[in-house]
């Protein structure tokens, strides 16, 4: 039994089931237990590998993205670059040295990390410490001050907590963590339908099955991020894994060691994760005012970036990586189980004011 999982049947015991999302919640972010809290989980040796830790091409593209974005901002001499979850820093090491190629961005960048781990937050200072004297790191994306800004969010929302509902004959129940007769951490319905929800369904959803699973996410952050940009100025780059459409189905997931474990398997140990709903966010950011692009997969917004063109460059000045090049380009593009192109998914946020964004309009 792991801590947390103490820590949680106590907590159960005293108070009742808990909902799903405060039970993810808890997984991740728990102050002395929380997965994101006391581990570096990136990389061969951890529980998973993002985009960055890939390819170097992929941070170099979003560098590239971003200082265009700079540019139709009118080039000011200060611009806030901000990472949701920036892991170990590897993306924003990535971006800041491909976006060196345009004249006085990185002079101008300020670099704010929004991250809850202090043993990641001491990967970032090494991985960035060329740009010590420009970057703070905040708990919370609402910590973040200044104008404009730039945000940044690769693989942050689908570890947001998530919600559960499963509808039944007498309408839609939320998905709790109590505590079976031996004692065990198990799956229950509260016993009392949510009032209204079929209303908040999208009209494709209204007619779900019984059984059927609902998954949804609050809507306070990417409100929070539309408001900012449109008060602002900016843009928001968002990149998951998930659905262009929302729909219905259980997709959380837990992870250790690159292998799929139950999602009540050894609590704060293990990674817990749930596809993104890109068509819930558009909805909510267009709803702030802010003007919305994509969602697109992520092999095509790459693709328009120049990611091929990238990988040419890459393997002629050193041809002895060119498998390795060809590898990562794979991975990072690629339809079907292996790939990353068809999988994930890439949203942008902007202000009414801002011109095209690139890879997406």
């Amino acid at each position: 039994m792991t801590p947390l999982e103490a820590e949680l049947k106590r907590l159960i015991a005293i108070d009742g089931p808990m909902p799903l999302t405060q039970y993810m919640g808890l997984c991740l972010t728990d102050p002395v237990h929380g997965y994101y809290v006391t581990r570096d989980p990136f990389g061969a040796g951890g529980d998973f590998t993002t985009a960055p830790e890939i390819s170097q091409m992929f941070g170099e593209l979003i560098g590239l993205w971003t200082a265009s974005v700079w540019l139709q901002l009118g080039s000011p001499d200060r611009v806030h670059v901000v990472e949701l979850g920036p892991g170990r820093g590897t993306l924003m090491a990535d971006a800041l040295r491909a976006a060196r190629v345009v004249p006085g961005f990185v002079a101008a960048a300020r670099i704010d990390l929004v991250e809850t781990s202090p043993l990641l937050r001491q990967r970032q200072k090494a991985a960035l410490k060329i740009f010590a004297d420009r970057m703070r790191w905040h708990q919370h994306f609402g910590d973040v001050s200044g104008a404009p800004l730039i945000v940044i969010a690769n693989e942050f929302f689908d570890a947001l907590p998530v919600h559960q509902t499963v509808r039944t004959p007498d309408g839609w129940h939320e998905r709790m963590v109590g505590l079976d007769r031996d004692g065990q951490l198990t799956l229950a319905l509260h016993p009392e339908p949510l009032r209204g929800f079929e209303g908040t369904l999208p009209p494709s959803l209204r007619r779900a099955p019984l059984g059927a699973i609902r998954e949804w996410r609050s809507d306070e952050l990417i409100v929070e991020i539309a408001q900012r940009i449109v008060e602002a100025r900016g843009a928001a780059l968002i990149i998951d894994y998930g659905e262009i459409e929302s729909g219905l189905g259980d997709t959380l997931q837990a992870v250790g060691r690159h292998r799929h474990v139950g999602v009540l398997h050894s609590p704060g140990e293990v990674d817990l994760t749930a596809h993104v709903d890109f068509a819930a966010l558009g909805r909510a950011a267009a709803k702030a005012g802010a003007r919305v692009c994509g969602p697109l997969a992520q092999g095509a917004f790459l693709t328009r970036l120049g990611i091929n063109e990238r990988a040419a460059t890459l393997k002629a000045a050193s041809p002895g990586r060119a498998c390795e090049i060809d590898a990562g380009l794979a991975r990072l593009t690629a339809d079907g189980p292996d790939g990353m192109g068809d999988l994930f998914k890439v949203i942008a946020v902007a202000d009414q004011q801002l011109g095209s964004l690139p890879g997406l309009e």
